[in-house]
């Protein structure tokens, strides 16, 4: 399978012998989750997975589009599958995601051999698109859509870890960024109908569950009610109390969260929550106040810099991610180096890098201070080998340290090896069998000696 490419297990043929399907999946974590929610729709009609793409009868490209070039990735798959299609007829081509919404009928134009065009709002709502395709038809679904609650059954990539969506959307508006005009406005889900279904993957025999949002720090200020305290009665932090005692689920996290909305009161809780994971990704994007104003983020340099003094206080090994910018229009290189002085200064754990990328319909796209490519290259360049160096120098503090790890499956490269992470989010590898012989087994939680660290992973012995 592809990168990016869903589930490892191959589903069973379904009772009605629609064929084979084949999902790829571009971009972020809840594109993943959308794509086992999908997945889980093909097999609940009667699909099968494929064994390999170019041996499917329906392919399904869950898009991206925060990107140029993840997009035009998208582009280039799809003329390989369209060349399929002249020749097979019978080849259900369908594009999902953040292109599709982006592009809309458009995209038939370009390709006029896809079957179904449908945007993220559109996931669970597959197989009455797919039954409309059966039909003969051509289908776009781009338009504005209430997302009901998921009734259906993912098909979901692990047996160990499983995501949950909380809030689709994202109501900001961050002058770089296509999200809120692809994903649509904040729909939060109610906390019982999450609760129920972390209820249900425990029974399944989940041991990890990762919160997901767009913006998840925004999770229920578009749920009615007010607390006797005057504050609104649905929080990320309600929800993560009030999903904390689910029997079975060992360990929680939560991504992405916004430095504008992430409070006191929701770090305090993850410190005293037992299942709440010491890990936060939080994207800060630019080290220089002016820029962050110029990509309209609300918060300064120095907010964030408490944020990450407030979780190390009670945190003191937390560890820290984030995704930054370079190269913003207008972006000077004394701003530019501001970004580099922060990163050194919070010593961040990872950082999803990436240079400034115009995208359609967001305002700094038109903007007239546009940096040079060669420009955009060199920053990144430079940023990336900071951000490994900083890595490497915070993966040394768990030499020889003892580390709880959950296992989630075996090393692709190593048949003696499993793998799995710690509660600070870092891959580790250790043997697959413990010293008296019995073989280690996805959902075990184990006590692994670090022996070898890496920039971004890490090697060990069992105790």
């Amino acid at each position: 399978m592809q990168p990016g490419g869903v589930p490892d297990p191959v589903g069973s043929p379904g009772p009605s012998g629609r064929g084979s399907y084949w999902i790829t999946t571009f971009g972020c974590q809840m594109n993943k989750a959308d794509s086992e929610r999908m997945a889980g729709i093909l097999e609940a009609m009667g699909y099968r997975e494929a064994p390999a793409e170019l041996e499917a009868d329906l392919v399904l490209y869950n898009t991206c589009t925060i990107r140029d070039n993840a997009e035009q990735k998208v582009y280039s798959y799809l003329g390989r599958q369209a060349q399929r299609k002249r020749a097979n007829p019978n080849l259900t081509l369908v594009v999902a995601g953040c292109v599709a919404q982006q592009e809309g009928e458009a995209l038939l134009r370009r390709v006029p051999e896809l079957d179904l065009v449908m945007g993220p709002q559109h996931a669970n709502r597959l197989g009455t698109l797919l039954e409309r395709v059966e039909q003969g038809q051509q289908v776009v679904a781009t338009d504005e859509h209430h997302i009901l609650e998921d009734i259906t059954t993912a098909r979901r990539d692990s047996r160990v870890c499983a995501w949950v969506n909380v809030i689709y959307g994202c109501n900001e508006r961050c002058t770089y960024c296509v999200v809120p005009s692809v994903r649509g406005k904040e729909q939060s889900r109610l906390p019982q109908a999450i609760r129920l279904e972390m209820d249900g993957l425990a029974e399944l025999g989940y041991r990890e569950i990762t919160l997901l949002g767009q913006n998840i720090d925004a999770y229920g200020r578009d749920l009615p009610g007010i607390t006797p305290e005057g504050r609104r009665a649905h929080t990320l932090t309600d929800l993560l109390y009030h999903v904390h005692e689910v029997e079975g689920i060992e360990r929680l996290r939560f991504a992405t969260s916004h430095p504008r909305y992430f409070t006191e009161r929701l770090i305090d809780a993850c410190a005293d929550l037992p299942k709440v994971c010491e890990h936060f990704h939080i994207p800060f994007q630019s080290g220089d106040d002016d820029v962050l104003r110029a990509m309209a983020r609300g918060y300064t340099v120095d907010r964030y810099r408490r944020i990450i003094d407030r979780i190390r206080s009670r945190m003191p090994d937390a560890a820290i991610s984030a995704d930054v910018i370079v190269a913003f229009p207008g972006e000077s290189d004394a701003q530019y180096r501001r970004t580099l002085a922060l990163i050194e200064e919070i010593g961040f754990d990872q950082v999803n890098t990436a240079a400034y990328s115009p995208r359609p319909g967001t305002p700094a796209a038109d903007w007239p201070e546009q940096l040079e490519e060669s420009v955009k290259v060199e920053r990144l360049q430079e940023l990336n080998a900071l951000v490994e160096r900083v890595a490497r120098l915070r993966s040394a503090r768990y030499q020889d340290r003892l580390e709880q790890v959950l296992v989630e499956g075996g090393n692709p490269r190593d048949p003696e090896q499993v793998m799995g992470r710690t509660r600070t989010n870092r891959l580790t590898f250790f043997p697959a069998r413990r010293p008296d012989g019995t073989a280690i087994v996805p959902g075990d939680l184990v006590e692994v000696r670090i022996d070898t660290v890496r920039s971004f992973s890490l090697s060990g012995s069992l105790v």
